[in-house]
């Protein structure tokens, strides 16, 4: 079996890579710069040169307020990306694994979104990113199609880098409390991908489709911003805690338009491939414990 993991330097590749590595898979990572997924015939051929049993595509344009202007980016990776991935999985006859995202949804459900919720992105961001899961489900038969949410790591940009970083510097901190959602480390997304992947290695069977997992509990990115410094100042890599106001989102405007609540519904998952939701909040430890022990971002 060999792995073929596109978008292989983000925080989702990244792990994916570490993790096939610490469980024996035969892996090929790969990133945009020697993989253009948004060129058919290129991506065509790579993937005929390495013959790979399954995709998983962890690569995306994910700058969402900046895909409001730059639509046409947001969209040659997010829609005809995965389109031409769908394409070379068809004509070599294998699965793909997808990522996509909550922001699909709208935010005004009050409850969790399921799989069957109608998507209706507000957003350049979520609607390349419901193209491409439209054009992955039109296109294969054998796919599982993962939305998940408020992704952080150890690597990359992300909302836990940005608090722990302004938390060095700022007594006061203004963050968003009437936005609801789960926080996802990319690690327990990874095992996700890969215990699918293990399942098609054993040869049992898989319900294709598409799929929510995030990790719990549900919370808003005030209360996120709350646990990532109080776990970094018991870590000591914080010498004080900041005062983390809560503001409404109209008082944080920004140039693409966030669904109020983005929860996911979980329950398709646990029951069909008997997968649990993991603790945010356990993951968050791992990423902070790595930081400090490569002394990074620490006091």
């Amino acid at each position: 079996m060999t792995i073929l993991i596109v978008g292989a330097a983000g925080q989702l590749g990244t792990e994916l890579c570490l993790r096939s590595k610490e469980r024996g898979y035969n892996f090929v990572g790969v990133d945009y710069d020697e993989l253009d997924i948004t060129n058919e015939s290129s991506t065509m051929a790579f993937v005929a040169q390495v013959k790979p049993t399954v995709i998983i595509n962890a690569a995306a344009y994910t700058a969402v307020d900046r895909a409001e202007t730059d639509i046409a980016s947001a969209f040659a990776v997010n829609r005809d990306g995965p389109l031409y991935l769908a394409r070379s999985c068809v004509k070599a006859d294998i699965p793909l694994l997808h990522v996509s995202t909550d922001y699909v949804f709208d935010g005004r459900k009050t409850a969790p979104y399921h799989e069957t919720d109608a998507p209706n992105p507000q957003g350049a961001y979520g609607q390349s990113k419901l193209e491409g899961e439209t054009a992955v489900a039109h296109t294969l038969n054998k796919y599982i199609t993962l939305r998940t949410a408020w992704v952080f790591s150890a690597t990359g940009n992300n909302f836990v880098r940005t608090i722990l970083r302004l938390a060095k510097e700022r007594d006061e901190l203004s963050v968003v409390a009437d936005q609801t959602g789960a926080p996802t480390w990319a690690g327990d997304i990874a095992e996700v991908l890969l215990e699918i992947v293990e399942r098609m290695r054993q040869e049992r069977a898989i319900p294709w489709g598409l799929y929510h997992y995030t990790g719990f509990p549900v919370t808003t990115w005030h209360a996120f911003a709350e646990t990532i410094c109080q776990q970094a100042f018991e870590l000591g890599m914080l010498r004080k805690k900041p005062f983390i106001k809560p503001i409404s989102t109209s008082e944080y405007p920004t140039t693409a338009k966030r669904p109020q609540n983005s929860a996911l519904a979980c329950t398709r998952i646990q029951e069909e491939l008997l997968i649990s939701q993991s603790d945010w909040r356990k993951g968050l430890e791992q990423v902070l414990i790595q930081w400090k022990n490569n002394d990074e971002l620490s006091t």
